[in-house]
């Protein structure tokens, strides 16, 4: 059997039809989306303006100009220019300002749009209006601090970093990349078809000679499988290197619990192509889409496209990210690099070994029912 799985794999390795989908596209779209999504929190945005109106003198002007000349100076977010409301609405109207604050009792926010500016005008504001109370109290009680106060303010940043009870940080992010993972294992599959399709003797010279062999269908397939698994396999190891030690991902887990993680991934990625490749009655192309569907799909759910559509689909259907093997690859590694949860760690990694030996099984029950009339 090794001498078989020795001719397998050399088979694999000189047919470059099956090199690009499992190996470089899942390097190039890390590559693309680490510069893609990485680079967004370094972006540069420009000065938003504003205008400020004062309606009435009152504390909220005593604080709130502080405030914003304070941002202007610190981090060169906003850029508010007191005037009239006449010119204020003129600005507004020309856009020259993107919107304008009202101070009187209170502060007010007027916009003309929805986009990312006026975001930001809004944040300022309720930035504001959660240190109110503390501005107005320094003012009142020890209006000598007030200027300390507003140098404080000047050093604005978040107060809370969302970490596990591990104690890591936790980036929106990399689940993304936790995705992107679980996808490139399920590309397996590609290589999988390829075993299935060597197993046909009527589609190729090769599966023929296969077939007309004293060699039992099932120590085939194994074969087949044993080989795939093994180029796909390497092409997983190429790719985690590629983005914890050369993208430098926040990939801060253990390396040896990840290899064991894509080496069972891997087997569920070919052991799903040697099942769809045995539907026979089925056209390739047919099988391709359906590969293709299916891996796509399960990565979508997974959070490939937006990191939030893992969290619906935990809250809403928790049984499909049970059965999903792109979700269920993307939550090991939440369990490797940021919680300490070996219990559904193994939970996963049993998981995705049975739903390979299903596939495997149903391959081999499609494969050893199949004759041919002539070969």
């Amino acid at each position: 059997m090794l001498k078989q799985m020795k001719y397998a794999l050399l088979t694999k390795l000189r047919n470059p039809s099956i090199v690009f989908w499992p190996f470089l596209f899942p390097l190039a779209l890390a590559t693309l989306m680490y510069f893609a999504i990485g680079q967004m929190d370094q972006a540069d945005f420009e000065t938003v303006p504003a205008a400020v109106v004062v309606e009435e003198e009152g504390e909220a002007v005593d604080s709130f100009l502080p405030f914003v000349d304070a941002m202007d100076e610190s981090s060169g977010l906003i850029r508010a220019e007191k005037m009239t409301e006449e010119a204020a609405l003129k600005a507004l109207e020309k856009g020259e300002a993107e919107g304008i604050f009202y101070v009187g009792n209170d502060v007010r926010l007027t916009v003309s749009g929805n986009g990312f500016p006026e975001s930001i005008l809004q944040s300022v504001l309720a930035s504001y209006q959660s240190g109110e109370e503390a501005v107005k109290d320094i003012a009142r009680l020890h209006p000598e601090g007030m200027q300390d106060a507003l140098e404080k303010m000047k050093e604005y940043d978040t107060a809370v970093n969302q970490v596990s009870l591990g104690g890591t940080t936790i980036d929106g992010n990399v689940q993304i990349f936790y995705a992107l993972i679980g996808m490139a294992c399920l590309y397996g599959c590609f290589i999988g078809f390829g075993c299935a399709l060597w197993l046909q003797a009527n589609l190729t010279a090769l599966a023929a000679r296969r077939c007309v062999a004293p060699v039992h269908r099932l120590k085939l397939i194994l074969t087949e499988f044993g080989a795939g698994f093994l180029v796909h396999f390497a092409n997983m190891i190429v790719l985690l290197v590629y983005m914890r030690y050369v993208l430098k991902l926040e990939f801060t887990g253990s390396f040896a619990e990840m290899t064991g993680l894509v080496l069972v991934g891997s087997m569920f990625g070919v052991s799903m192509g040697i099942f769809v490749g045995s539907l026979g009655k089925v056209g390739e192309g047919i099988r391709i889409g359906i590969l293709l569907g299916i891996s796509m799909s399960l990565s979508f759910l997974a959070g490939l496209m937006d990191a939030s559509v893992k969290d619906a689909v935990e809250q809403h259907a928790p049984v499909l990210s049970r059965v999903n093997p792109a979700a269920l690859i993307s939550d090991a590694l939440y369990c490797i690099n940021v919680y300490d949860a070996p219990e559904r760690f193994a939970d996963n990694m049993v998981i995705l070994i049975i739903m390979s030996a299903l596939m495997v099984g149903g391959a081999f029950l499609i494969v050893r029912r199949e004759r041919y009339g002539s070969i």
